[in-house]
C-alpha cells in the first residue's frame, strides 16, 4: 500500500497537475480579495455534499415519514441536530458567496473574452443553486415548508407557453403531495447534484485555463503576481477556515427549528414566506397590482425575470465585452440598478415579514 502512494504521488499525472497550479499567477491587486469568494463558494459546495448525504442516510421521502425523520434526525442520532443545522446554514452561507462572487464578477468584467465559457457555466450554476434551495425547501414537510411550496410551485404557471408544464413537472399532480416530494427529493439529491458536479468541473477547468479575470487589465497587468499553489492556495485555506468558524458559529449557536407536519386540508398558517434570497420576487408580487395594463402581473413578472436570466447569460455577447476594460458601461449601470432593487426588496422583506 505504501508504495503504491509513492507510485501515484510521483506518477505523471499528479506531477503535471501540482506544476500547472504552481504555474498559474495571481495579480496581488486590491481586486483579488474578490477571488477569495470563489473559492468559498466551492467550499460551501462540498460541505452542502457531505452534510446532505449524511442525513441522507436516515431521510425517508414520504409524506407519512419525512416529517418523522427529521424528527429523528434531530432529537435521536447522535449530533443529528449538528448535521442538519450545518446544511441549513451552509446553504444560506454557500447561496451569500455565490452572489458576492457573481456580482464581483460582473462588476469586474469576468465575462470578457475569453472568458465566455467561464461566465456562462458560473451563470448556470447560479441557477442550479437556487434550484436545489427551492427542491430542498418541501423535504422537512412541516406546514411552512409544504405551503410556502404550494405558492411557489404556482407562480410559474402564468408564463406563456411553458408555464403549465413547470408546474406539473415539479408537482405531478394538481396539489402537492407524495408525487411532488418524490420529484423534488430526486432532483435535490440525484439530477441536480450530477449536473452540478459536471457543470463546477467544466467551470473549474476553463477558469484554470483562462485565468482570473484581473489578470488583463491594467491593473492585474502591473501587480505583482504571485503563484496559486501554494502561496495564494494556502490564502485561500485560510478564507476557508473563516467560512467554517461562521458557519459553525451559527450551526451551534441557531440551529433551524422544524415546524408542525403538513396537513393540506387546513388553512395555511399567517406569515408564510419564502427564504431571504426569493425576497425580492415575492416582494415585487406583492407591491404590484394583479393586472398591468390589463396584463397579469405574474404573468410579466415571470418574463421579466426569464428576460434577465437571459440577459446575464448572454452579457459577453451583449457588452460587446473586448473592448470593457473595467470602466463605467451600459451593462454596470444596469447592473447597479438591479443590485440596489434586490438590496432594497430583500431587507424590505426582512423588516417586514
Amino acid at each position: 500500500m505504501k508504495n503504491f502512494l509513492e507510485r501515484l504521488i510521483d506518477s505523471a499525472l499528479i506531477r503535471n497537475f501540482f506544476d500547472a497550479l504552481s504555474h498559474k499567477n495571481i495579480p496581488a491587486t486590491r481586486k483579488t480579495f474578490w477571488y477569495f469568494f470563489g473559492g468559498l463558494t466551492l467550499f460551501f459546495c462540498v460541505i452542502q455534499g457531505i452534510s446532505g448525504g449524511l442525513l441522507l442516510i436516515y431521510y425517508s421521502p414520504t409524506p407519512q415519514t419525512a416529517h418523522e425523520s427529521i424528527q429523528s434526525i434531530l432529537t435521536t442520532v447522535p449530533y443529528g441536530w449538528l448535521i442538519r443545522s450545518i446544511h441549513v446554514w451552509s446553504a444560506h452561507l454557500l447561496i451569500t458567496s455565490l452572489f458576492i462572487h457573481f456580482g464581483a464578477g460582473f462588476f469586474m468584467s469576468a465575462y470578457r473574452t475569453p472568458r465566455e465559457s467561464v461566465w456562462i457555466s458560473g451563470i448556470l450554476l447560479l441557477f442550479l443553486i437556487l434550484g436545489f434551495a427551492f427542491t430542498g425547501s418541501l423535504l422537512p414537510w412541516d406546514a411552512r415548508a409544504y405551503f410556502a411550496t404550494q405558492i411557489g410551485t404556482e407562480i410559474p404557471r402564468s408564463f406563456p407557453v411553458l408555464g403549465p408544464f413547470v408546474v406539473r413537472l415539479l408537482r405531478g399532480t394538481s396539489l402537492i403531495g407524495a408525487e411532488s416530494l418524490k420529484r423534488l427529493f430526486a432532483l435535490h439529491v440525484t439530477i441536480l447534484p450530477v449536473i452540478s458536479i459536471l457543470l463546477i468541473l467544466f467551470h473549474l477547468i476553463v477558469n484554470h485555463k483562462h485565468g482570473p479575470s484581473i489578470a488583463d487589465t491594467a491593473d492585474g497587468r502591473n501587480a505583482k503576481q504571485i503563484p496559486f499553489f501554494p502561496e495564494f492556495l494556502l490564502r485561500d485555506c485560510i478564507a476557508w477556515l473563516t467560512g467554517l468558524g461562521i458557519l459553525l458559529v451559527l450551526a451551534l449557536n441557531l440551529p433551524p427549528l422544524v415546524g408542525a407536519k403538513a396537513d393540506p386540508f387546513v388553512s395555511a398558517p399567517a406569515g408564510i414566506k419564502p427564504e431571504w434570497y426569493f425576497f425580492p420576487l415575492y416582494i415585487t408580487l406583492r407591491m404590484l397590482p394583479g393586472a398591468i395594463m390589463g396584463l397579469n402581473t405574474e404573468t410579466l413578472i415571470n418574463i421579466l425575470v426569464a428576460a434577465l436570466g437571459f440577459a446575464f447569460l448572454l452579457t459577453p455577447f451583449i457588452s460587446h465585452s473586448s473592448a470593457d476594460r473595467g470602466g463605467i458601461s451600459f451593462p454596470k449601470i444596469a447592473g447597479a440598478g438591479i443590485l440596489l432593487y434586490l438590496l432594497g426588496t430583500t431587507i424590505i422583506g426582512w423588516i417586514l415579514y
